[in-house]
């Protein structure tokens, strides 16, 4: 599943092609993903202006003109890709996209949203699983969307502090990967980007979350900043279905120092212990079992 920085190498790629462009016909492929699309979907978005791209979490945000603003809130899912197509796309940013126009031919299978934005660049919505989702909600009121609403801090923001990590940790129980990937207390994150972080914050994955100190959330929450940083810049990490908007693959994957790594010997300069998996609430998760502790 796209975690933050794919999400975020995502909005990076589109924003230049997209703000201030009119959608001028919208295409809707079938009635639902996960969950059902919003009702008259395509007519609601044909004919408005994009004002902006932004990002929540692992939601994507797109801001609509219009008397009664509104904002379209996709999550990716486990497979669910926007790519940008047509000669009008390799024109507008230089890149060569190779993803075939929908709009005006027989859609591919899996395209289930295809915006036309005029001048021969079009906005793919290609999901294979169907685990992405599209919701329209008024912009005035986003944050009061229920996938919003619950939302612990952007892990990016100043808002994420030590001080706040610990505050968000104090008395819990579960085990510090668990409570990483609980949204409530930070958003955005997922299982790549904990375990990397606490592999370079030399935190062991079964630590009890409420026994860190100050000092463990101080290193944590810059360690997090820095790995999720490096992804962004890195285009993300490409293990199976991600791809960028024009198509291309992020490269971060090759960066990992623990995440699918199991048997390989620890990157640490002093370190020979082997990389060990474990499954913790039914995802993998790889650590040292000597320098994590």
């Amino acid at each position: 599943m796209p975690e933050l920085p794919e999400v975020e190498t995502v909005r990076r790629g589109l924003a230049p092609v997209l703000e201030g462009r009119r959608i001028v016909r919208a295409v809707q492929n079938r009635a639902d993903l996960r969950w059902p699309l919003p009702e008259r979907f395509a007519e609601r978005l044909t004919g408005r202006r994009i004002l902006g791209l932004g990002r929540r979490a692992k939601y994507l945000t797109v801001d609509l003109d219009g008397n009664e603003p509104e904002t379209a809130l996709i999550h990716l899912g486990m497979s669910g890709r926007l790519l940008l197509s047509g000669l009008g796309a390799e024109r507008n940013t230089g890149a060569q996209f190779h993803y075939a126009s929908a709009v005006g031919e027989a859609a591919r299978k899996h395209d289930h949203v295809v915006l036309d934005l005029g001048e021969g660049i079009n906005l793919v919505y290609n999901d294979a699983r169907r685990f992405g989702s599209m919701d329209l909600w008024p912009t005035a009121t986003l944050d009061a969307h229920p996938s919003l609403a619950i939302l612990g801090p952007e892990p990016l923001s100043n808002d994420f502090n030590g001080e706040a990590l610990q505050a968000a940790l104090a008395r819990s129980r579960t085990t510090i990967k668990a409570a990483l990937l609980d949204q409530r207390r930070v958003a955005g994150l997922g299982n790549i980007y904990v375990c990397e972080a606490l592999y370079r914050a030399k935190i062991s994955p079964l630590r009890e979350a409420g026994s860190l100190s100050a000092r463990d959330c101080q290193r944590l929450t810059g360690t997090i900043r820095d790995v999720l940083s490096e992804a962004i810049e890195a285009g993300g990490s490409s293990l199976r279905d991600f791809h960028g908007a024009g198509g291309e693959l992020g490269y971060f994957q090759h960066r990992f120092s623990v995440y699918d790594r199991e048997g390989d010997i620890c990157s640490g300069p002093t370190c020979i212990a082997e990389i060990e998996r474990i499954v913790q609430g039914g995802r993998s998760t790889f650590f040292c079992p000597k320098c994590q502790k």
